[in-house]
């Protein structure tokens, strides 16, 4: 039997368990009741399950540990943490009255984005198998993400629920409308996930710049971004998960206004549908 190592399952593991504590944590809370400080808590640690995410692969690979158990372990994993979790949240932070139209349109958004999520899972750890012997449809796969990745998903869809319920928006959006626009914003995720568009990944980025820049300007943006989660952390956590999916939607477009006989983001270019067998 081979040896499975400890310290990546681990890392799996404290993800899981930061996605089960948001689960079981709102479970305990009526519909409704959840408060901007609740769904704050939740982000935080949803934050640390996607860190774990991060970070698990990598050291298995550092310590020559992968292995087709933890493969799975991390899928189940994400499936709970980002594919359950955000729609958990959703359900309780609305107070909504059961058989009206509002209460299923908001089951629905939420079951849609869980689907899509398994899916989307589902369908990144096929495409790993049948390019692993293919070195570099390899890089490229881990250079770009087809389809939103289920933790920038999650921190996305989170945010959007935390910004409506911060004080700076209670004032202008009614609740009625907030419900319907988080719906939406559900729904929109749930489609990006499984969408054939393409996502960089954060490993990937890579600025020319001289190594004085980029350490300036490092220590610029790390200093407004303390700042930010510090006094305006739903406003932050918003414009950074949305501003990821915006930047990736628009340099897709682009390379489809440049037409294929352009070289210009030829990474970007969403992928063609494919038969599912």
């Amino acid at each position: 039997m081979k040896k499975i190592s400890i310290l990546p399952n681990f890392i799996t593991a404290f993800g899981l368990a930061c996605g089960l504590f948001v689960i079981f944590k709102v479970n305990m809370i009526e519909p409704g009741a959840c408060c901007y400080n609740v769904i704050k808590a939740a982000a935080l640690f949803l934050l640390l399950a996607a860190l774990a995410d991060f970070i698990d692969g990598a050291v298995a690979r550092i310590l020559h540990a992968e292995s087709e158990f933890g493969v799975i372990f991390d899928s189940l994993s994400d499936a709970i943490s980002f594919g359950v979790a955000p729609s958990v949240l959703l359900l309780k932070s609305l107070s909504l009255e059961q058989g009206n139209f509002l209460s299923f349109f908001t089951a629905t958004g939420a079951m849609v984005y869980s689907l899509c999520g398994v899916l989307r899972l589902a369908r990144f750890n096929v495409k790993t198998k049948e390019v692993q012997n293919d070195i570099i449809a390899a890089k490229a796969m881990k250079n770009n993400f087809t389809g939103l990745p289920i933790p920038a998903a999650a921190i996305a869809a989170v945010s959007i629920n935390l910004l409506f319920l911060s004080p700076m928006a209670q004032s202008f959006v009614s609740e009625q409308n907030k419900v319907i626009i988080l719906d939406v914003f559900m729904i929109l995720l749930g489609y990006l996930m499984v969408s054939r568009w393409k996502f960089p990944s954060l490993k990937a980025i890579n600025f020319k710049v001289w190594s004085f820049q980029l350490a300036f300007f490092s220590v610029i943006l790390a200093t407004f971004t303390f700042f930010g989660i510090l006094y305006y952390f739903s406003l932050v956590l918003a414009v950074l998960s949305w501003g990821y999916i915006f930047i990736a939607l628009i340099l897709s477009i682009v390379r489809l206004i440049a037409g294929r006989k352009s070289k210009t983001l030829e990474d970007f270019e969403p992928e063609p549908e494919e038969d599912i067998e």
